[in-house]
């Protein structure tokens, strides 16, 4: 009788547990059903409204941060009808004389313009579930980052507070979106003339710029575009300007901007054989790289991560309770797609280089729980531009003749990809990298939008291996064992440039 009173309750126990069971995985996928469809939904910013005026983005001010023996210097350029005329009257001198900025801007007439400065770009928005920190200021960001840095293990431990929101994000599937985008990244390439009242963001604040700087000197660009009727903000961050390559914008941030490809988007501070020069001091032996220098060679205050996150302080501070977008091509795409996961804004990124491991050498916050593909990042490129596929790269790639090392492929967020090799008979070409050939030959060409999707499984810098802290202290301990039969292996302890193995040791 016990017996069958325990069977009893055993058996309306085990019916109880699966009916919380199934209440959970019901509960589960109507929140996945949630997530995946509210970001369909269309606001009002959108071209077709009876206000064309009210939903047009237009250039309100240019930040420009310095780098390297400048890097504490920030200034800013409000856009006046004064700095317009004279940036307008600049740019067609250009035109008229065949510069390269001939080829920064698009030969669609539906974007015609004499003056980019004055140009209204029109975007659409939809709403997106977005799951970022409770807390996104930069003081407790950068606080966070620099715990980060010096202790990542702890730092993975903490329990950071998030929250899922709904934000206003670009429409992806609407093409004129996608076009005013790569407008708004190509119009921070434009040469600006060596002329206006810029503002000193950083002290001293009685003090003017120090000789050479301006766009003929080294720095990082932010150009920053306004829709005051939806209090919307999209910052579009300066690219690469590459060395030999024609119509990747003016030369004068060429030396930097490799710099920071190199660093970012290299396996270990562009280490690629011994006839590099390195970016960095962190390369120990073959195939091995110190982690904890390389993490902070990316937080150092003459990079252009640290100079992009002074830009967005500044803007945030400028338009506190606005929405804000961050959008760039090459070096800028990553830098906004970075920029974007510290602050829990979304962004669009164009033939941006794989920015996942920069992400994670930045301890960035990651949302628990939530794959990285369903967040509100998106990097749009086509199949011809081997600097976006992750296939530029080994002694003989163009990328590499040219000195940089782009030896990463991994993305965070979507991948919107334009199949230009099948759809339009291009050639894989560092050429096609270019955000005129970019917005010309490929946005323009298509009737409809790539469609944005989660990127296939990746693993960047399979074959390296990474250590931490190479200067620290070791501890030795003793323990007895039992012995065992040892087998003798080899290793490789040596490689060539084509990274073939020259020399073992036995272990």
């Amino acid at each position: 009788m016990i017996r069958g009173h325990v069977e009893a309750i055993t058996s309306r126990g085990g019916r109880y547990w699966r009916l919380v069971v199934t209440l959970l995985l019901l509960s589960t996928t109507a929140l996945l059903v949630r997530r995946k469809s509210e970001p369909t939904k269309d606001i009002t910013l959108d071209i077709d409204s009876g206000d064309p005026e009210g939903s047009t983005f237009q250039l309100v001010s240019i930040y420009r941060h310095g780098v390297g023996e400048i890097h504490d210097w920030h200034q800013k350029l409000e856009i006046t009808d004064q700095f317009v005329k004279s940036a307008g009257d600049y740019y067609k001198n250009q035109v008229a004389a065949n510069d390269i900025d001939e080829t920064i801007w698009t030969s669609n007439t539906r974007y015609a313009t004499d003056n980019p400065f004055k140009f209204k770009f029109k975007l659409r928005s939809q709403k997106v579930c977005m799951r970022r920190l409770k807390d996104r200021s930069p003081e407790f960001m950068e606080g966070y980052l620099d715990f980060a840095l010096d202790s990542p293990l702890k730092a993975s431990k903490i329990p950071l507070d998030w929250v899922d929101e709904d934000v206003d994000a670009p429409n992806v599937t609407d093409k004129d979106t996608i076009l005013s985008l790569a407008l708004m990244s190509s119009n921070a390439y434009v040469r600006l003339p060596h002329t206006g009242d810029w503002r000193n963001v950083s002290s001293p604040w009685n003090e003017s710029a120090p000789n050479g700087y301006g766009w003929d000197s080294d720095g990082l660009r932010g150009h920053v575009f306004y829709n005051e009727r939806e209090n919307v903000v999209v910052i579009a961050v300066k690219g690469t300007s590459s060395q030999g390559v024609p119509g990747s914008g003016e030369e004068d941030t060429i030396v930097n901007d490799k710099i920071n490809d190199n660093l970012l988007f290299s396996c270990c501070c562009a280490r690629v054989s011994y006839l590099w020069t390195t970016v960095c001091d962190c390369y120990t032996r073959s195939y091995t790289c110190d982690e904890s220098c390389l993490e902070k060679e990316f937080r150092r205050k003459d990079r252009y991560y640290a100079a992009a996150m002074e830009i967005y302080k500044d803007v945030l501070e400028n338009y506190p309770e606005a929405t804000i977008w961050i959008t760039g091509h090459s070096l800028g795409g990553a830098l906004a797609s970075l920029l974007a996961r510290t602050y829990g804004w979304p962004a669009v990124g164009f033939e941006a280089p794989g920015e996942l491991l920069a992400a994670k050498r930045l301890h960035l916050p990651f949302p628990p729980g939530l794959p990285i593909y369903e967040e509100a990042v998106w990097n749009i490129g086509h199949t011809a531009d081997p600097i976006f596929m992750g296939t530029c790269n080994g002694a003989s790639s163009s990328c590499s003749i040219a000195g940089y090392a782009m030896e990463t492929a991994c993305h965070t967020g979507k991948i919107c990809i334009y199949d230009a090799v099948t759809d339009l008979g291009w050639r894989v070409s560092m050429l096609n990298h270019r955000i005129h050939t970019v917005i010309d030959g490929v946005l323009n060409e298509y009737d409809q939008v790539a469609h944005c999707q989660q990127p296939e499984p990746c693993v960047d810098c399979y074959n390296w291996k990474y250590i931490r802290d190479r200067n620290a202290p070791t501890t030795t301990s003793t323990s007895s064992k039992i012995p065992t039969s040892t087998s003798t292996s080899s290793s490789c302890v040596g490689r060539n440039w084509f990274g073939i193995c020259t020399s073992y040791s036995l272990s």
